[in-house]
């Protein structure tokens, strides 16, 4: 009898350790696990964050951009007008001066509105609903465009002071309400250099 049992209990012993060994590893396997989890989480979030942050922005830099469009646009069509029709030398490099600084911003803005899904302006939206920014109306325009030599710079000074005007009170305002950093950093280049542009011309329409 003492024969027969000795191996059913070293046989219930072996199996009792190898569950037992089974249990410790998977108890352990799991602790692994979750601290591997938590581990890789703990990395993850800090990449996985800047994205976020990045692209973190709110509806004040969603309107400046939407706005800023049309504005910079009209900036650029009054700026073409001055290279066939301007009389002073003056005028005709500022004109050149505010096209080349423009145009890329506009690219700027849609690609910022492009990759927050938001919709990009679209081309010749019309010059109305735009005063309190500065924009000129279609009758200011067409005026503008029927104008040359030294009326044509008279007018072009005059109108785009109070364009310049309103693209700094816009800016000022996304730097107050905005949260998404390259608007605002955009919006300070802006102020600075569009109120040295409005010192200039009112010192050009002060010789006109």
């Amino acid at each position: 009898m003492t024969t027969k049992r000795s191996p059913i209990r070293r046989a219930t012993a072996v199996a009792a350790a190898a569950t037992a060994a089974l249990v410790l590893a998977a108890c352990g396997g799991n602790g692994d696990d979750t601290g591997s989890a938590s581990s890789d989480q703990n990395t993850a979030s800090p990449a996985a964050s800047a994205p976020a942050q990045q692209g973190d922005h709110n509806a004040a830099d969603v309107t400046f951009a939407q706005g800023m469009i049309p504005h910079h646009r009209q900036a650029i069509e009054m700026a073409d007008l001055a290279a066939t029709r301007a009389e002073s030398a003056d005028v005709k490099k500022l004109a050149g001066e505010i096209k080349k600084a423009q145009d890329p911003e506009i690219k700027t803005l849609s690609g910022w509105l492009t990759s927050w899904g938001e919709q990009v302006p679209a081309e010749g939206q019309g010059h109305g609903g735009h005063d309190m920014s500065g924009m000129m109306s279609a009758e200011e325009m067409k005026q503008l465009e029927s104008s040359s030599g030294k009326a044509f710079d008279t007018a072009f000074l005059t109108m785009m002071v109070k364009h310049h005007e309103g693209a700094v009170a816009m800016a000022k305002t996304e730097q107050s309400d905005g949260t998404y950093q390259p608007a605002k950093d955009m919006a300070g280049a802006i102020i600075t250099s569009q109120s040295a542009e409005i010192a200039q011309m009112n010192t050009l329409l002060g010789k006109s």
